[in-house]
């Protein structure tokens, strides 16, 4: 074999150890990110609420497994965390138990990084449930869920009864303390395919349906 021959082959090894490997990285950084924007997208759905009583809360402490917990909250409002015991969670935002959690944390772990969430609402089943009245075939209250519009609700109830004045429709809701009134021509909506009143809603929402005058 000559010199440069054997100069050759080292260049062409030297370029295939410098060259990028077969999308491994690449594809497991991907994922990184990906995992990284469904947690924030879970928090952010999470975050507005108080913890209540029976709501499940997830507890992660990175690169700590055995500190990450997923426990119903008490009837009085706590909960267990290994290493420090129980931590009061009732009343509190997810992002708020999450700094009490890592500053007792500290004590044990150096510089943790915590994250909780609500895994499941079941203290705000009935707070954030959807509820039609009136003259329809069948009054329901029903769990809010995200899109759901009036349309959506009436038709969950069966539709109008042939009593209704579907165009005196009326939903209430409650904000900050506050009622409100908005009028649905729900008459528009069903005959007409007018959406113009088939408003997006919130949980908490009421829609009555009223009977029409003899």
């Amino acid at each position: 074999m000559t010199l440069r021959t054997v100069l050759v082959l080292m260049i062409l090894l030297l370029a295939g150890c410098a060259a990028p490997g077969n999308g491994d990285l690449s594809n497991a950084k991907g994922v990184g990110i990906d995992t990284k924007s469904e947690s924030i997208a879970t928090q952010s759905m999470a975050k507005e609420y108080n913890i209540g009583v029976d709501d499940m809360v997830k507890v992660s402490v990175w690169k700590n497994p055995d500190l990450s917990v997923e426990v119903p909250v008490r009837p009085d409002g706590m909960i267990t965390v290994p290493l420090i015991g129980d931590v009061s969670v009732g009343g509190k935002v997810p992002s708020k138990v999450a700094e009490i959690i890592r500053v007792k944390l500290s004590d044990y772990v150096r510089e943790p990084q915590v994250t909780v969430i609500i895994s499941q609402l079941n203290s705000h089943e009935f707070i954030s449930r959807v509820r039609v009245t009136g003259a329809v075939i069948q009054p329901r209250s029903m769990p809010y869920r995200q899109g759901m519009t009036v349309l959506d609700a009436v038709l969950e109830s069966g539709g109008i009864n042939k009593f209704a004045s579907p165009n005196k429709t009326k939903l209430y809701r409650k904000k900050d303390g506050k009622s409100s009134l908005m009028s649905v021509k729900l008459k528009n909506i069903l005959k007409k395919g007018d959406l113009s009143t088939n408003y997006d809603l919130l949980p908490g929402d009421v829609i009555t349906v009223p009977e029409r005058g003899f």
